[in-house]
């Protein structure tokens, strides 16, 4: 990670890439260009939340598959933070996934790296304006996704649920209840409008993972009180 001086009369902006040909290539693009100045470059999820937490900047360019965290977790935890970015995501993807999936998760744009770097550069200056940057996207179809509702917490145990764990597993890993599993798994349930845990894992890998995706064995039908 490397750092650089800040200037007041542009837009500061931080980058994180896990290519370091492409973290190089877009350093470059931002250094040349009078409306920003780069405060700091990373190549972990990790080590962008630890300069951006460190020293704010106004925009961040985030690749969506960075190692560990991932950009969408990254998204989601700096969404909680006072002085965070706005959050530009580059990345691969010719369809609407990704750009739903980092609106959910808080960014405030989308760039695909098919696009040129200028026209990143005016979608992250546009960002910093205050501005929302994607391309077409059905934002009802967004709000009325049951997964956007999910909270955190909920998000993690539906992952758990699909990877087979049972109320006794999830108590223990959640250092929670029995009960409160069940009525965590009760809410679950009822804002994905499903009734039982197969139900439950089939509309996480189709909503998740994508309809191509082959379903794992799922568990017996049931209620949450297994």
């Amino acid at each position: 990670m490397e750092t650089g001086k800040k200037s007041a009369a542009v837009i500061e902006v931080a980058l994180a890439d896990s290519n370091s040909i492409m973290l190089s290539a877009l350093s470059e693009f931002f250094d040349r260009d009078p409306r920003f100045s780069l405060v700091a470059t990373a190549s972990s999820a990790e080590g962008f939340l630890e300069a951006v937490l460190r020293v704010p900047v106004a925009v961040g360019v985030i690749d969506w598959t960075l190692p560990m965290l991932g950009g969408e977790k990254l998204i989601e935890i700096l969404r909680a933070q006072v002085s965070a970015p706005r959050i530009v995501v580059y990345s691969h993807g010719s369809g609407h996934e990704v750009p739903r999936r980092a609106m959910a998760a808080g960014a405030a744009g989308f760039c695909a790296r098919s696009e040129s770097p200028e026209n990143l550069l005016d979608i992250a200056a546009d960002v910093a304006k205050g501005q929302m940057v994607f391309p077409f996207l059905d934002v009802r179809e967004l709000r009325q996704d049951p997964m956007y509702s999910l909270t955190e917490r909920e998000r993690t145990l539906l992952t758990a649920l699909s990877q087979g764990c049972t109320n006794k597993q999830l108590a223990h890993d959640f250092g929670i209840s029995i009960n409160t599993v069940k009525f965590h798994l009760r809410n679950l349930f009822e804002k994905l409008s499903v009734t039982n845990r197969a139900q439950a894992i089939a509309f996480y890998y189709a909503s998740i993972v994508g309809q191509s995706h082959q379903l794992p064995d799922l568990p017996p039908e049931g209620s949450p009180e297994r």
